[in-house]
């Protein structure tokens, strides 16, 4: 068992393994849990890593396995170039090289996608929209919320890109991220030991000198957010080619977006939201998103 946090402690992995991606990178994949249970691929939100996930995904280790990857040039993964980090690479990866290669080297069985943010807009984009999942979980997808003007919207993911290119780049110690993370009303409601946790999952030690630097770029994390604009008009969740399942943030508050530009398609989605929840639900009520995904599996058969 390793140490993370003052509170959490992430298990040995059962398996890793190293799936090759397009350009000469690959995913480093790993395999928790319960190897006889249905499978689970989880994965995170622009600039943040599936370790930080752990508070979720750990309640599903006992009857499910659960394979962590993090997307290109995030987490465990080594930084590759930038121009090839946007949502549609990350969606021919996970279709074409990290899907196929979980199911290859751990063995076939039905597979659920459980994604937030940028992941779970990356499920929505995929080629095959989802054929070879078993269904798919999107947490807090970044598409168009009910009612707010596409022109909003692009302003919002402006904005947070902008934020994200004068994110500070080095950090002291891991404290000090933290205590900035701290400050954020979107972690409002996430104990220290969380935001320690995922310290240690999106920071890396300089190699060039004392401190810690952002595993994903700060430069990475804006490109991404820049076009999530345009790749969110592409979804059309009606196509999907397996069953979907959307659990919002709060939609009283500010930008916990929704799963529809229109307020009547909203019905069409499997859609559930957390109350008192910001954009990261998982980290703030992580047993209420599992009692969430758990309702799903059991709805398609999976427990």
């Amino acid at each position: 068992m390793t140490p993370t946090s003052d509170r959490f402690v992430l298990p040995e992995q059962v398996e890793t393994v190293e799936i090759p991606l397009a350009s000469g990178v690959a995913s480093v994949v790993r395999r928790h849990g319960n190897p006889d249970g249905a499978r689970l691929l989880v994965s995170h939100g622009n600039g943040l890593a599936t370790d930080a996930y752990f508070p979720y995904w750990s309640l599903f280790l006992e009857d499910l396995e659960v394979v962590a990857f993090d997307c290109r040039n995030h987490g465990h993964n080594p930084l590759g170039p930038q121009g090839e980090h946007n949502p549609r690479v990350f969606a021919e990866d996970l279709d074409h090289a990290i899907l196929p290669g979980v199911q290859e080297v751990f063995g076939e069985k039905p597979t659920v996608g459980c994604f937030h943010s940028l992941s779970a807009l990356v499920g929505l984009l995929l080629p095959s929209r989802g054929a070879e999942f078993s269904g798919l979980v999107l947490f807090d997808p970044p598409i168009y919320r009910p009612g707010i003007p596409q022109q909003v919207f692009e302003e919002h993911l402006e904005a947070a890109a902008h934020m994200a290119r004068i994110r500070a780049t080095h950090f002291a110690t891991v404290d000090d991220y933290v205590d900035t993370c701290a400050m954020s009303p979107l972690l409002a409601g996430v104990d220290r030991a969380n935001l320690r946790l995922m310290a240690e999952a999106v920071l890396r030690p300089c190699a060039d000198g004392p401190g810690y630097s952002l595993r994903c770029p700060p430069a990475y994390e804006a490109q991404a957010q820049e076009f999530i604009a345009a790749y969110a008009v592409l979804v059309d969740i009606e196509a999907m080619r397996c069953p979907v399942k959307v659990i919002g943030g709060d939609p009283t508050r500010t930008f916990s977006f929704l799963p529809s530009k229109h307020r009547k398609e909203m019905f069409q989605v499997d859609y559930d939201f957390v109350p008192d929840s910001t954009h990261y639900l998982q980290l703030q009520f992580p047993e209420t998103c599992h009692d969430l995904t758990m309702q799903f599996l059991e709805g398609i058969g999976l427990v």
